[in-house]
């Protein structure tokens, strides 16, 4: 017996709305995980920032050690990277980081207190963060 066969053409492609659902799931599959290295990438320049600023601490002890004390808020973290011309003039002084030590992962120079406004009696170092904004929540320092 003769099984009967359907007189329709029969199609084997995707209709167009099959079509713009697999891109749609693609395309939020996509803009999930770019959201998601987003976090990461905040979060790496976070601890980027903070090794810096540890460099910095060694940088200013080793600074304080040859000349008794600390860079002033006026020579600033440049007092690490080129002999200062203010008083006090250092009376052995080495260069201790390279010019680019003092941008952050933001593009930014780093912040330095001396006095610290955190760390009384010391110095505060910091980033301003993603913000760019001193004072903020979001901000990278030694305290």
């Amino acid at each position: 017996m003769k099984h009967p066969h359907n007189t329709q053409p029969r199609h084997n492609a995707f209709t167009l709305l099959e079509m713009m659902i697999v891109l749609l799931i693609i395309a939020l599959i996509i803009g999930s995980v770019a959201f998601m290295m987003q976090g990461f990438e905040s979060n790496a320049q976070g601890v980027a920032a903070s090794a810096k600023i540890k460099g910095f601490e060694s940088a200013l002890t080793s600074y304080k050690i040859n000349n008794l004390v600390y860079p002033t808020q006026e020579q600033g973290l440049e007092a690490l990277v080129t002999r200062p011309g203010t008083e006090p003039r250092p009376r052995r002084w080495t260069q201790l980081l390279k010019p680019d030590a003092l941008v952050d992962p933001w593009g930014r120079k780093f912040a330095f207190h001396n006095p610290g406004k955190h760390n009384a009696g010391g110095y505060d170092v910091f980033s301003f963060g993603p913000d760019g904004l001193e004072g903020t929540e979001d901000d990278i320092g030694n305290w």
